[in-house]
């Protein structure tokens, strides 16, 4: 009868990073939990030390960070990554976490998709404890919102409004044209928006035209000015100004940098 040793994989395990393997000894010893991560297609999962720096990573992340090996990413953080004010308000949101010891659960916020375009997803972040049941950590997991929706939808029941919002990013969209069309107070909306993105209905709107506007700098061959025109800001001026804002970069500097980036 063959023993359990029989039907282990003969594939030689993968050297430890050094600082993963500092992270791991103060959680008690060496962890393999991510590794049934790392062989699950659908999950993003990523855990980080107390500087918010990358200390492991399932294989679909790393995909989406294009990078090859998990290696690659230890000891970097979301602003080796991602546009600075993207990586900013992750990082904000780890602190938080790690700071009060709260779950950030469902937090929809914008992430690469699998062409390392900027897309909507919903995180969920939760504190890592080490054996003296101190905070010396953040772990999450991310999917995407399209994928998460109906979870989602079991609070916000503002995916029509998803949907509206969506369609008319070529013209300006009001708080009160919102909240009629899902027959709630302004306030009542502003409320449920926080609760589901954590930012407003004006944050939200701008957030997402900057969003639309970024796939259309690296998909098409539109200028800034026309960029701007599609998407209902009143001159490229305004455009570039916001798009500053959201991103920490000019549009023309995000588009020359995401263009040279390699598809997957």
């Amino acid at each position: 009868m063959p023993s359990a040793a029989d039907h282990r994989s003969s594939t030689p395990p993968v050297a430890v990073h050094p600082q993963q393997e500092q992270f791991f000894l103060a959680m008690g010893g060496p962890q393999q939990f991510h590794l049934l991560f790392s062989h699950l297609p659908d999950v993003y999962f990523f855990f980080k030390d107390s500087q918010s720096r990358m200390m492991g990573a399932s294989q679909t992340i790393l995909n989406r960070l294009g990078v090859t090996a998990e290696r690659d990413v230890i000891g970097t953080t979301d602003f080796d990554h991602f546009p600075h004010q993207l990586a900013k308000e992750f990082v904000r949101d780890d602190q938080f976490v790690m700071r009060t010891g709260q779950p950030l659960i469902n937090r929809v916020e914008i992430w690469y998709t699998e062409h390392r375009m900027l897309d909507w997803f919903s995180t969920t972040k939760l504190p890592i404890y080490d054996l003296q049941q101190n905070i010396i950590g953040v772990m999450g997991a991310v999917r995407n919102y399209k994928g998460a929706k109906e979870e989602v939808q079991a609070y916000s029941k503002i995916d029509e409004l998803l949907q509206h919002i969506h369609q008319n990013l070529h013209r300006k969209i009001t708080v009160n044209e919102l909240s009629e069309l899902a027959q709630i107070s302004t306030r009542q909306l502003h409320r449920r928006f926080v609760e589901l993105f954590g930012m407003n209905v004006q944050e939200f709107l701008a957030k997402t035209r900057i969003k639309a506007a970024t796939d259309a700098l690296v998909e098409t061959d539109q200028s800034v000015g026309e960029i701007a025109e599609r998407f209902g800001f009143c001159d490229q001026s305004a455009f570039t100004q916001q798009f500053k804002k959201h991103l920490g970069q000019t549009p023309l500097k995000f588009r020359k940098s995401h263009r040279t980036l390699p598809r997957l």
